[in-house]
């Protein structure tokens, strides 16, 4: 797998309020995205286990497929991920250690689409992004990440060494049908 880019950072400081772009932002380990609405305790999915909730990362071809799938304008805004990537299969990174810049994530789950995400944007995007919806991720070694950061998968071997749990503390990712 080759190294890809982050083209994009988004939080939202509240459950379904507009997303904000910025050029960088500090990854929380056990927390998130700082300023994110699930960094700060919010989110339509709070309830959601602690290490699927933290952080959100959608490819932005996959963006664009689905606005031609569905024949509407949607952004990467839109989609109300955290991270926009662009040279990496994030799906491959579900239950592996990568990096974003020099930051230490998980992935959790694949994160599928939700008729909330339909009631925002008023667009019928569950069947389109079914297989486009991008992945959960919990950050295990914080960092300021930036616009043009590499993200990398990072062998277990990288993770020990950078002090991510091993043996029965490591974390345990989720299969999500869809």
């Amino acid at each position: 797998m080759d190294t890809g880019s982050l083209l994009e950072i988004w939080t939202t400081p509240a459950a379904a309020a507009p997303m904000r772009r910025r050029p960088s932002a500090r990854l929380l380990p056990g927390t998130g995205l700082e300023g994110d609405r699930y960094a700060l305790g919010g989110g339509t999915w709070a309830q959601y286990p602690a290490l699927e909730k933290q952080l959100t990362l959608i490819d932005r071809d996959d963006v664009a497929a689905v606005a031609a799938e569905v024949g509407a304008a949607f952004t990467t805004a839109d989609t109300r991920r955290n991270l926009v990537t662009a040279g990496v299969d994030l799906a491959s990174l579900v239950g592996r250690w990568f990096a974003v810049g020099d930051a230490l994530l998980f992935g959790m789950k694949r994160c599928p689409p939700c008729t909330h995400l339909e009631r925002l944007t008023e667009l019928k995007l569950v069947k389109a992004m079914v297989q486009r919806g991008g992945i959960n991720a919990a950050v295990f070694g914080g960092a300021l990440v930036t616009e043009g950061a590499a993200v990398r998968p990072v062998s277990e071997e990288e993770a020990a060494r950078r002090g991510a749990p091993t043996g029965a503390d490591r974390p345990v990712f989720r299969i999500v049908n869809g």
